[in-house]
């Protein structure tokens, strides 16, 4: 059969959800004709299918058995703690991800977003914006457009210097485990790692978690970093700090695995039935053949691009983990849809783009983290010792108030950073049940600029743990 050739007014490559954001943006709102390539068969991306949201379910589920242990505090007698049915929930996960996978086919339809089921490359001439597609269906087809979007992602890595590495996996094979590891392995001290190791050991496994310095989310405020590594070790992970690269990982003949590393404690080996590596994230970018359009790449693989997208060919744009700015769904999304209104929306948006500063981000660890803003040493270094003033509170929430023992009870740290001398909330970091939730309004309120005052001048909401937040002295 003969190549099919089409041509878009925009073509995004890539169906997770910065493409999806921006490729229904441009369609329903403004009556561009595009379309979306996604090569999975599972649309939503890394977010939907083998992150975000999958992630939070099971964090869910890890809170939840902590609650019915902490419930013998509040009178109530449900005995031991029920153990996970991994394998049923898994399956009642993956349903409910199978579902959204199906709500935005639909939302594209709606939205007269074609589809394209296939793996994208640029083809052609040096020069040339051509894309070439191998559809799933085994046929090859070829699309041009005005305007390029490449959104196509990022993968999890795994080291290739490490003997039997890849008797591990990634965040992605977590996904896939039918059955709870007894004992596991965790490699990596960022949000996945973090979030990885608190599910396990909150669900029951054996949790051996490997970090290279003396805390885990060394890029967050010492507060966060300092807390979250202490609770972690109180509940009862078996942290191994300053861990050198793995010498080797070897299968033994029980389907175990043995893993040879040397820490602050010295040389040892261990022994795991899964081994998750959480060391990184690379761009989609390796089989895309930019090269022919002639699109600059960096060192690691990642598209270069400006604060408006735009690419160094003109048409062709890039957002997401491809370029690696800010790697957060959210991000994605909010820069998709300013660049569909600035491409398409028509003069009033052209100069439409992400701000980049003062994006929210939460760590669903155990405790919850919510963090917006400058660290106190990033906000010294760029107003000055002089001009920061921080503000802080540890408290015991109220839910812990009829708890029996001392060491069950959980701190709420709150963190507030201000600069000059208006009090300008530069930095918030907050650690506590509901993070989440409480720094989403914050977050509005931070971005427009809030100061001290306009926090002082909120009435608190009682009894919270929230309202600490706005009686800060």
């Amino acid at each position: 059969m003969a190549p099919i050739t089409k041509h878009y007014d925009y073509l995004v490559i890539g169906g997770g959800s910065g493409g999806l954001a921006s490729a229904r943006r441009a369609a329903g709102r403004y009556g561009i004709k595009a379309a979306i390539i996604e090569g999975s068969g599972r649309l939503g991306g890394t977010c939907v299918n083998v992150g975000c949201v999958p992630k939070k379910i099971m964090w869910q589920a890890a809170d939840l058995r902590k609650r019915l242990d902490d419930a013998k505090n509040y009178g109530l007698d449900i005995g031991e703690p029920p153990k996970i049915d991994w394998f049923n929930f898994v399956e009642k996960r993956e349903a409910y991800i199978r579902r959204l996978n199906g709500i935005y086919e639909r939302n594209l339809v709606k939205d007269n977003v074609d589809y394209i089921s296939g793996w994208a490359r640029f083809s052609g001439d040096k020069g040339e914006k051509k894309v070439e597609v191998s559809l799933l269906s085994g046929e090859t087809a070829y699309y041009t457009a005005d305007h390029i979007l490449i959104a196509a992602g990022g993968y999890a890595t795994i080291p290739d210097s490490i003997p039997g590495a890849n008797y591990g996996t990634t965040s992605d094979g977590f996904f896939a485990l039918k059955t709870q590891p007894k004992r596991v392995a965790v490699v990596g001290a960022g949000y996945i790692g973090v979030e990885l190791a608190g599910v396990f050991n909150g669900l029951g496994s054996e949790t051996h978690f490997f970090i290279r310095g003396e805390t885990v989310l060394r890029h967050f405020d010492p507060i966060v970093q300092d807390t979250i590594t202490n609770t972690y070790i109180k509940h009862g992970v078996k942290l191994h700090k300053k861990s050198k690269p793995f010498e080797k990982v070897v299968k033994l003949p029980s389907g175990a695995l043995q893993i040879t590393v040397e820490d602050e404690n010295g040389k040892q080996e261990i022994e795991v039935d899964s081994l998750i590596w959480a060391i990184g994230r690379g761009p989609n970018t390796a089989g895309l053949k930019l090269d022919i359009p002639g699109i600059k790449t960096n060192g690691v693989g990642q598209v270069e691009s400006d604060e408006f997208q735009n690419t160094n060919i003109p048409g062709v744009y890039a957002l997401g983990d491809v370029i690696g700015w800010v790697e957060l769904t959210p991000v994605a999304i909010a820069a998709g849809r300013r660049l569909s209104d600035r491409l398409f929306g028509g003069p009033q948006f052209k100069d439409r783009k992400l701000d980049y500063t003062n994006i929210p981000t939460v760590v669903f660890s155990h405790p919850e983290v919510g963090t917006i803003g400058l660290t106190e040493p990033e906000a010294r270094k760029q107003y000055g010792d002089y001009k920061i003033k921080v503000y802080n509170s540890k408290f015991i929430g109220m839910y812990y108030s009829v708890f029996d023992k001392q060491e069950e009870k959980e701190q709420t740290i709150y963190k507030l950073i201000v600069a000059g001398e208006e009090e300008k909330v530069v930095g918030m970091h907050i650690i506590g049940d509901a993070s989440a939730e409480i720094l989403q309004g914050f977050g509005v309120a931070i971005k427009m600029g809030a100061t001290k005052a306009d926090f002082d001048n909120c009435v608190a909401i009682h009894p919270t743990s929230a309202e600490e937040l706005v009686t800060l002295v």
